[in-house]
């Protein structure tokens, strides 16, 4: 009559239903922190374009120079997307028939702009300034990776909190002298962590991780 009213089957699985519920939470906790994270969501990114562009060609074949097209990125929080004008100054006679070419044609005539597909799109609530790591030495391969090789523009890093606070904590392995931060070939004459130090000494380089700063 004192007995378990339940199964003995029940009695003998309680040890086993209680190590469950310990550790199926912990388990959709992860699963959904590494899920919605954006070295999960965003790294490889890389959405069709109205025109394929290909980077490789024109700034690693033809070696232009990312501010040819991205003409504000030294000047200015936004690294302009460029006008169909710059790219009717080669293309007007250069491959100018091609059928690849008609969304650039189109643009030219209307003088609507090509609806470009942003790649590398941070969030509404965060604020990067382009104009102030490419003037102290933050080359454009820091955050783009090897973008002179890509056919087709690809998102290489994760631009999360963490990954920008990792560079404002230890910038030194992430700096070059100024003129070479467009060239993505350079590589330092000397051991990096000497010259990062060196640079940002000169340089009064000291980012600051206060919150305010990107989220304004």
């Amino acid at each position: 009559m004192g007995g378990s009213v339940f199964p003995q089957w029940i009695d003998r699985a309680r040890p086993l239903f209680g190590v469950v519920l310990a550790i199926v939470p912990v388990y959709l906790i992860v699963m959904a922190y590494y899920g919605g994270s954006p070295q999960t969501t965003d790294v490889g990114y890389m959405p069709d374009q109205p025109v394929p562009f290909s980077h490789a060609l024109h700034a690693g074949e033809l070696g232009i120079d990312c501010r040819y097209c991205h003409t504000t990125v030294e000047k200015a929080s936004f690294a302009a997307v460029p006008p169909t004008s710059v790219c009717m100054n080669c293309h007007e006679r250069i491959a100018a028939d091609t059928a690849l070419l008609l969304p650039v044609r189109e643009s030219w005539a209307s003088g609507e702009p090509i609806p470009w597909v942003k790649v590398h799109d941070l969030p509404d609530f965060a604020y990067f300034d382009h104009s102030a790591h490419v003037s102290r030495g933050v080359g454009c391969l820091e955050c783009h990776g090897r973008i002179d090789k890509m056919d087709q523009v690809r998102q290489v890093a994760s631009l999360s909190m963490s990954w920008c606070l990792e560079c404002h904590r230890n910038p030194e392995k992430h700096l070059r002298p100024v003129e070479f931060v467009t060239d993505l070939d350079w590589k330092p004459s000397e051991d990096q962590a000497i010259l990062g130090k060196r640079l940002r000494q000169e340089n009064n380089i000291n980012p600051s991780t206060d919150c305010s700063t990107c989220h304004r």
